[in-house]
């Protein structure tokens, strides 16, 4: 049989070693970044764990096969190229055709516990879609986090979505929720909601800690950890909420559902706000992806002896 995923030569010798590496998700290359700009987020997320001593393994399904950690060329694909838009439940059918994919949070989360990576750096994470309740629209973000046991670092949610119906449908999953300094659970481009959370920490290696007693435990669901924009990163709250609620208008007067939704929504705020949105997206990527380092380097060296 062949391989079903490759893991590159960098990832595969990073964690033979035991040495930190961070999943990233090629969505947000694909789909969430205008081009040329996602090339560069691209590069400049990787180098920003190379710098530090983190091996990136950004994630893709390229001419049918998963691939845990891109090289220069797979990274020019994933940013230049028209790719599908690929979750968990797609990854049969792209590898049955041969065909290309970007992953999404949930996809990505999958491939990076197959290959025994465990720490994973996103901008946010999908959640409970509004008026979910007759839609059922729901991301698989959340269900695949409640069989992967990987450690996703996101700004929380989009405050496009039911962000109180996301936190109580993680609680059903049993999937912890912790905040990095913070109760209170942010909202992407904010650093606040109006939701609290139960559990804060204030360091990498307290969250390491509790990726080590969660295995010791037999808890196979992923983790959460809230990372917040700081405060001087986030977008303007007066601009934000109401650019937020012409967004939603708009969406109802253009007859917006189902999948359709969120890229509508999304692409509105980004005009709307010329631009802002954007720069927020890519700022509260940027800490995402240097926690998710902090957060691979100690669980390194937890295991290190192992």
């Amino acid at each position: 049989m062949s391989t079903p995923f490759i893991v590159s030569d960098a990832v595969a010798e990073a964690l033979a070693a035991h040495s930190p590496v961070v999943a990233l998700e090629s969505t947000i290359i694909s789909h969430g970044l205008p081009r040329p700009r996602n090339h560069e987020a691209a590069k400049e997320f990787e180098q920003i764990l190379r710098d530090v001593g983190v091996t990136p393994a950004t994630i893709a399904v390229l001419d049918g096969i998963p691939r845990i950690g891109l090289d220069a060329e797979g990274v020019r694909r994933i940013a230049e190229e028209d790719l599908a838009k690929a979750s968990v439940r797609d990854l049969p059918v792209l590898a049955a055709a041969g065909a290309s994919g970007a992953t999404t949070v949930a996809a990505t989360a999958h491939l990076a516990s197959l290959a025994g990576v465990r720490v994973f750096a996103t901008g946010g994470l999908g959640g409970v879609h509004r008026g979910a309740s007759t839609t059922f629209d729901e991301s698989a973000d959340l269900s695949t986090l409640a069989l992967t046991p990987v450690t996703v670092v996101s700004a929380g949610v989009k405050s496009v979505l039911d962000i109180a119906a996301t936190l109580e449908r993680l609680e059903t999953l049993s999937v912890p929720v912790v905040g990095y300094r913070t109760t209170t659970f942010p909202s992407f481009w904010l650093r606040e909601s109006a939701y609290t959370i139960d559990w804060s920490v204030e360091s990498a290696a307290q969250v390491a800690a509790i990726m080590r007693s969660q295995d010791e435990l037999g808890h196979g669901q992923g983790i959460v950890v809230a990372n917040p924009i700081p405060l001087d990163q986030q977008w303007d709250p007066a601009e934000h909420d109401r650019v937020l609620i012409e967004a939603l208008a708009a969406a109802d007067e253009a007859g917006m559902h189902g999948k359709a939704v969120t890229p509508f929504l999304l692409g509105y705020i980004v005009k709307a706000s010329n631009g802002r949105s954007l720069e927020v997206n890519l700022d509260l990527a940027r800490n995402n992806v240097r926690l998710a380092a902090e957060i691979a380097v100690e669980w390194s060296a937890l295991n290190a002896d192992n």
